[in-house]
């Protein structure tokens, strides 16, 4: 009963040049850092002096608001939800939220590329169609003082572009890692992370480019808002909240579970927060053995294998082993050979199997629909593997 979900990082080439202003960088970002922060020095603009006594600038962003709310930005390839860290760059974080919430960011552009390495975007002098291809990359510069910080440039980190050498020129653009960048740690003000859209920001980098990585076509950045961060359902649920009915309507008919909290509450707690928003709508049961188990609930399954908003809180559990028996119809979540490495696969009994028990968590029980088990479980198949899909339609929690 194995179930592994694995997380393929791409690097860009470490074949590295030096480049004046910056540690060692990897050679395919070397014409991105070269020649884009080149330009950007050659053309970069000053902030023009405040007023007397006007706020810094994006002041008033407080670090509670900022933990509270996230930023959607919407290109013609998709959607990128990004979250603060407003401990490691307040600045950039203010400044940051302070444009979107003016609408400074709408219909700006992903202006220069990598593939697999990095997107760049947010200069406004891309709002104008007539800017020449010379200028792109030099507006929104040296209006903010450096926030380096220990946040590492992982894939899906946001972070602010800045002009090489000059310190306290980073400003409104920023850039989006696609696989991780180690040599700009500590280089740039990293300030965000990718919540959602991680396939988004890969499929930008894939775009056409000049020997600048300048891209053929910029792909429109539609609009940056500022929404309430989405808040992981059940996290803070209690044993008691957590005593639900869950309806699984599959293409065979409809089945369904009582949830057993008590016996494993953070198991139950990860199936209820994968139900209630819908991560398990639209997968399938995609392994059979008869009078053994049915399992379902892989993202792999997903028609499309569509990347969902929850899978930034899909994480392993802990092993939450019991001396409930592993009988027909009982509700248990699939692992590997780690104790504590269950996700999202979970399995129905279709027999008694004493060889599981306590040594798989039994989270719960089936109260309805045991002729729809069965009726899978009578499904031809190719091995373990049904040759007809049976979909898992939706999962309800009942009210």
């Amino acid at each position: 009963m194995t179930y592994s979900r694995s997380r393929k990082e791409r690097r860009v080439s470490t074949n590295a040049l030096q480049i004046p202003g910056f540690a060692f960088i990897p050679r395919i970002l070397c014409s991105l850092l070269a020649v884009l922060l080149a330009t950007a020095s050659a053309y970069g603009q000053t902030a023009p002096p405040r007023k007397k006594n006007a706020p810094p600038p994006g002041a008033g962003i407080t670090a509670e608001e900022a933990a509270a709310i996230e930023a959607v930005i919407t290109t013609e390839l998709g959607t990128i939800r990004i979250e603060f860290h407003f401990d490691k760059a307040p600045k950039h974080v203010q400044h940051f939220v302070r444009n979107a919430r003016a609408g400074y960011y709408n219909n700006s552009a992903f202006h220069r590329v990598i593939e697999r390495g990095l997107i760049q975007g947010g200069d406004p002098l891309l709002k104008d169609p007539k800017t020449p291809r010379s200028r792109w990359g030099t507006g929104g510069l040296s209006e903010l003082p450096d926030e380096f910080s220990d946040l590492k440039h992982v894939r899906g980190t946001v972070s602010t572009v800045r002009i090489p050498g000059k310190a306290n020129s980073g400003g409104a653009q920023f850039f989006i890692c696609a696989s991780p960048q180690q040599s700009l740690d500590g280089e740039y003000s990293a300030f965000g992370s990718v919540t959602e859209g991680l396939d988004v920001v890969e499929m930008i980098s894939f775009g056409r480019t000049d020997a600048e990585q300048k891209a053929a076509e910029p792909i429109r950045i539609l609009s940056v808002v500022i929404e309430p961060k989405r808040i992981e359902p059940f996290k803070d649920s209690t044993v008691e909240e957590m005593r639900k009915e869950v309806l699984l309507r599959t293409s065979l008919g409809d089945i369904t579970v009582a949830l057993d909290p008590e016996l494993a509450p953070e198991h139950v707690r990860n199936f209820l927060k994968l139900v209630e928003t819908g991560w398990y709508d639209g997968t399938a049961f995609h392994r059979i053995i008869p009078g053994f188990v049915i399992q379902g609930g892989l993202g792999t399954t997903r028609q499309g294998a569509k990347p969902h908003y929850a899978d930034r809180w899909v994480r392993r559990i802990k092993g939450e082993f019991s001396s409930r028996r592993h009988l027909r119809g009982v509700l248990s979540m699939a692992r590997t050979d780690d104790p504590d490495s269950a996700e999202t696969s979970f399995f129905l009994m279709l027999a008694p199997a004493p060889s599981l028990d306590n040594k798989y968590t039994v989270f719960g029980r089936m109260v309805d629909g045991f002729d729809v088990i069965d009726k899978m479980a009578a499904m031809p198949r190719t091995g373990e593997t049904p040759t007809e899909r049976i979909d898992l339609i939706e999962a309800v929690i009942k009210p």
